[in-house]
């Protein structure tokens, strides 16, 4: 009989040996959205050798599509070659069978940010891969120690807060949960200067650094704008000549993703309490709306089929 296959549904045990991880040279990614792409890319791009895993089918296509799209958007900008591009597919696997997650040295989780979803895939992933191997979640706001809980390997999970574009953006986030060792941390900080990241080491805390830092200042210029202050394009001018920013607020907003921009607020909002974090009425607007960002094609701006503004 044809051997079955699994999926992010189905639950297996295994049994290995316990060994320390020692060198990572094949990592899993779950989610094959705009994070786990371009983690993807970003791990190849260092020579490792990738299993990207969806939910189905046409999730799955969708990502490889996106991603070479990406790419080729990349080499038309002369950013990277054709020989690039090729060298870094050529180490990603797609699937939607975890039954390779075994073999992996590393699992990222990079789906969307709710708990009952992250900690689901840490429960049936804890039940097939290695005892050794190290979980990550990509998670921007929520509680690793509480995400942690559901498996038997609360020593081996950690945070890699990644920030899009994960390519081009040199900086990663390590946040400890409260029982991850410091043989973890070891390991991951190795493994994020091998694939080019510059990491900063947080406690858990909701928004770490990068997202409860930004989140203010993305919600004021929204109020800025939802008050006629301004026009869009003039808040971001102003703050793009006047601090040097490399796009202003809402550009950068667009580019996060709408929908992510509001979770993290209301993650924020509900966990803190603090006024400063709750969503501007246009961002919710928006999204209803279905008015995402760069993603959509529109949402505080309009854009072209390459991710730029259309005046």
């Amino acid at each position: 009989m044809p051997e079955e296959k699994l999926k992010l549904e189905d639950l297996l045990g295994s049994s290995h040996k316990v060994e320390e991880l020692e060198r990572i040279d094949y990592v899993a990614i779950i989610g094959a959205g705009v994070m786990g792409q371009g983690i993807a890319q970003t791990i190849a791009n260092a020579g490792l050798d990738v299993l990207l895993v969806e939910r189905d089918e046409a999730q799955l296509e969708r990502g490889k599509a996106n991603l070479k799209m990406s790419m080729e958007r990349e080499i038309a900008r002369w950013a990277i070659t054709q020989s690039e591009m090729k060298s870094v597919l050529s180490r990603i696997k797609w699937t939607t069978d975890l039954n390779e997650i075994p073999d992996c040295d590393l699992v990222i989780e990079a789906v969307d940010e709710s708990y009952d979803l992250k900690r689901a895939i840490f429960k049936e992933l804890d039940k097939i891969a290695k005892p050794e191997t190290i979980f990550i979640s990509n998670t921007s706001t929520l509680s690793l120690t509480k995400i942690a809980e559901i498996t038997n390997r609360k020593d081996k999970i950690i945070g890699m807060h990644f920030l899009n574009p994960v390519p081009k953006v040199p900086l990663v986030e390590l946040v400890r949960a409260l029982e991850t060792s410091d043989k973890t941390v070891e390991v991951i900080k190795k493994f994020a200067s091998r694939i080019g990241k510059t990491a900063v080491e947080v406690y858990e805390y909701p928004g770490f650094v990068t997202t409860r830092a930004i989140v203010p200042l993305l919600n004021e210029a929204m109020y800025i704008l939802l008050e006629g202050v301004a026009s869009a394009k003039d808040i971001d001018t102003a703050m793009r000549l006047g601090y040097n920013f490399k796009m202003g607020p809402l550009e950068m907003a667009d580019a996060m993703g709408l929908d992510e921009v509001l979770a993290w607020m209301e993650t924020l909002w509900t966990t803190l309490g603090e006024p400063r974090y709750r969503a501007c009425p246009i961002l919710r607007k928006l999204v209803r709306e279905r008015k995402l960002g760069k993603k959509s094609g529109e949402g505080f701006f309009k854009y072209d089929s390459e991710g730029k503004i259309i005046n």
